[in-house]
C-alpha cells in the first residue's frame, strides 16, 4: 500500500491506559520505523503524550471511538496535531494475534495509507449545545415516564380523571392532584376546580373522582408530583441555557427560514442544528447526510438480487428530532409532506411512511443552510398526482369500474 503521510500516530484509547504508535517513513529509503509506548489518561499524562507526539514530529494522530474514552484524548491533542476519530468497525484486523500494542501500531498503518474515514467531530461549541439538547431529551423522557407512574396510582386508587380529562396535568388537573395528594377527598369540591370547558363535564367528573386513597396512594403521588415539578424546572432552566448558547451559534435569519417549514418549530431547530451544524460543506451532498443521520434505507445485494433491509444506523438523536416534525407535517393541510406521507402510508405503514417525511425534512434542511439566499416553497398536496396525470387517471378509473361503474372521460378544455 501507497504511504501518503510520513509521520502519523496511532493511539489505541482505555479507560486508564492509552498505547501510542508513532510510524515514520523515511521519503528516501522508503523504510519505516514504528516507536510504541503506554501513556496514563490523567491530564498530565496525556500533555505528555502530546510533547512525546510533537518531538517526534507527529502530523495526524488516529484514534477508535470508543465509549467516551476518547473524549479527554481529543480536549488536548486538537490544537496540537490533525486530529481522526474513526468507526471502529472500519480497524478490525484479520483474526489472530491481537494485542494493544497490535491494534495502535494497524491503526497507525491504516492512516499512514489514507484508509481510514474521519467520524464527524464537531467544534467544542456545538458538542456544548448537543450535551444540552440531549440532556432535554432525556429529562422529557423521563417527565413522560413521570407521568405514567401518576396514571398508574390513580388507577390503582380507583381514581378515574383521566377517562373524563384528555390532560390531567393540565391546569384543571393538576388543581385536582394537589388537591388529593393534600387529603381532600370530596368528589363534588374536587370536580368544582375545573376550569374552561372541563366544567361542562362536572356530572362525569364526580363520578371519576369517587375512588378508595389510601395512605399510601397520597406519598407515592406527592414523591412523584414532587419528581415532576422538579423535572419541569430542570427543562425550563435548560431551555433558558440553550438559548443563550444557540443564539451565537447561529443567525437569526437562518432561523426563521429554517422556522418556517412545515411540523418544524424552535425547538426542532434547536435539536437539529446541535446535531448537524450550519456548514454542511463537510457533507458532500444531501444523501451523505441522510445516510449519516441514518434516514435512508440500507443497501444490501447479492447474486443480482437486492434484499430487503431496514434503514441503516446513525444518529438517533437528530433521527428522533426529525420524526417528531414529520408526524406534525403529515397533518399539514394542502402541503407536499402530507401527500407524501399519505402516499406511502397506505402501502408501508405509517412508521416507514414517517421516515420518508423525516428524510425529505433533512434534505430541505440540507439545502436551505447550503444556500442561505433560498426560501423554502413548499411543492403543494398534488405534486405526485401531476408527475404522472395519466397513471393517476386509469388508477381512478379502474377504481370505478369495479364499483361497477362504467367510466366516460372528457377533459374540460373538450367541454
Amino acid at each position: 500500500m501507497d504511504t501518503l503521510l510520513l509521520c502519523v500516530a496511532g493511539l489505541d484509547v482505555h479507560k486508564k491506559s492509552v498505547w501510542a504508535a508513532i510510524r515514520k517513513t523515511d521519503p528516501g529509503t522508503g523504510k519505516v520505523a514504528e516507536t510504541v509506548e503506554r501513556f496514563g489518561t490523567m491530564t498530565a499524562d496525556l500533555t505528555a503524550l502530546a510533547d512525546w507526539l510533537s518531538a517526534a514530529g507527529v502530523t495526524h494522530v488516529a484514534m477508535e471511538s470508543t465509549g467516551v474514552y476518547w473524549k479527554p484524548i481529543w480536549n488536548i491533542l486538537e490544537e496540537r496535531f490533525s486530529m481522526l476519530l474513526a468507526n471502529p468497525r472500519e480497524l478490525k484486523q484479520v483474526p489472530g494475534r491481537k494485542s494493544d500494542v497490535r491494534d495502535c501500531q494497524w491503526i497507525a498503518h491504516l492512516l499512514a495509507c489514507g484508509l481510514l474515514t474521519a467520524s464527524y467531530v464537531p467544534d467544542r461549541t456545538q458538542r456544548e449545545l448537543r450535551d444540552l439538547t440531549r440532556l432535554r431529551a432525556c429529562l422529557e423522557d423521563e417527565r413522560g415516564r413521570t407521568v405514567n407512574r401518576i396514571h398508574k396510582v390513580l388507577e390503582d386508587a380507583n381514581l378515574k380523571l383521566a377517562s373524563v380529562a384528555s390532560d390531567i396535568l393540565g391546569k384543571s388537573g393538576r388543581n385536582m392532584l394537589a388537591a388529593i395528594q393534600q387529603g381532600t377527598d370530596d368528589a363534588e369540591l374536587l370536580s368544582e376546580l375545573a376550569c374552561g370547558r372541563l366544567r361542562a363535564k362536572l356530572p362525569e367528573l364526580q363520578r371519576a373522582l369517587v375512588g378508595r386513597v389510601t395512605e399510601h396512594h397520597l406519598y407515592l403521588l406527592g414523591q412523584f408530583l414532587g419528581h415532576l415539578e422538579h423535572l419541569e424546572g430542570q427543562i425550563a432552566e435548560l431551555n433558558r441555557r440553550i438559548a443563550e448558547v444557540f443564539h451565537p451559534f447561529v443567525d437569526e435569519a437562518t432561523v426563521q427560514r429554517l422556522d418556517a417549514l412545515p411540523g418544524v418549530n424552535l425547538r426542532t431547530v434547536e435539536n437539529v442544528l446541535a446535531e448537524i451544524g450550519v456548514d454542511m460543506r463537510r457533507f458532500p451532498t444531501a444523501g451523505h447526510l441522510c445516510s449519516w443521520a441514518g434516514l435512508c434505507p440500507g443497501n444490501e445485494e447479492s447474486a443480482g438480487k437486492r434484499k430487503r433491509s431496514a434503514s441503516t444506523k446513525g444518529n438517533r438523536w437528530l433521527r428522533r428530532a426529525l420524526c417528531e416534525a414529520a408526524r406534525a407535517a403529515s397533518r399539514k393541510k394542502d402541503s407536499y409532506f402530507l401527500a407524501q406521507y399519505r402516499r406511502l402510508a397506505s402501502r408501508r405503514g405509517a412508521n416507514r411512511a414517517s421516515l420518508a417525511v423525516a428524510h425529505s425534512l433533512l434534505v430541505v434542511f440540507y439545502h436551505l443552510l447550503s444556500h442561505p439566499e433560498k426560501e423554502f416553497r413548499d411543492l403543494g398536496a398534488t405534486y405526485f398526482d401531476q408527475l404522472d396525470p395519466q397513471r393517476v387517471q386509469r388508477y381512478l378509473v379502474k377504481r370505478l369500474e369495479a364499483l361497477g361503474y362504467q367510466v366516460s372521460l372528457t377533459s374540460n378544455a373538450a367541454a
